[in-house]
This record gives structure tokens, C-alpha cells and sequence, in this order.
């Protein structure tokens, strides 16, 4: 499960680091802001998350998701950072990517 860790704005592509090409989130990716699942308990966490899925969770540059890939480990889920994120994907035109 690729997880995205951004605002809602961020994921949607409403806005974005001017740095990258383009706007939006990898195709097929869930959202949950890194500040909401800051106040989630670990059993709310895991009722969000698939039972038995590895989760990557990404945001614009890696930092917001090493966060979110030590709270999501705390709470027993499976989960590794990627650490070159959107602003890495945003650059590969051939990789999938959406917005709204």
C-alpha cells in the first residue's frame, strides 16, 4: 500500500514544491495527513491500514515520511519510507501520477 503522509492540498496537487514538474500524488495512492495520524491511537492506525500490508509511505522529500514510518511501525504495521518521495517520482514522466 503506497501511502501518502502530505496535506490534502498536496495530494490533490492544489499546490506543491515549485521545484518539481508537476503537481499531484503516485497513481493509486491512499491518503492520511502526517498531522492526523499524529493523534491516532496505534488501534486506530491499524483499523486504517489493510490487515497484513507493507505500506511505502512517501510525502515531497522523505522527511515527513521517515515520521510516519516510525509511527506506523510503533503501531505494529509493516512499513519502509521512500525516501526520494515525490519530489524524486514527479520527474519520471513515465511513472503513473494523478490529481484531484
Amino acid at each position: 500500500m503506497v501511502l501518502d503522509v502530505r496535506s490534502a492540498e498536496e495530494y490533490a496537487g492544489a499546490v506543491g514544491a515549485s521545484c518539481d514538474p508537476q503537481q499531484g500524488r503516485i497513481a493509486g495512492a491512499r491518503h492520511l495527513d502526517l498531522q492526523e495520524l499524529m493523534t491516532l491511537t496505534a488501534e486506530e492506525i491499524r483499523e486504517r491500514v489493510p490487515e497484513h500490508a507493507e505500506v511505502v509511505a512517501y510525502c515531497h522529500s522523505g522527511s515527513r515520511s521517515s515520521v510516519a514510518v516510525q509511527i506506523l511501525r510503533a503501531a505494529g504495521i509493516d512499513a519502509r519510507n521512500y525516501a526520494g518521495s515525490w519530489h524524486e517520482w514527479s520527474r519520471d514522466e513515465s511513472l503513473p501520477s494523478e490529481t484531484g
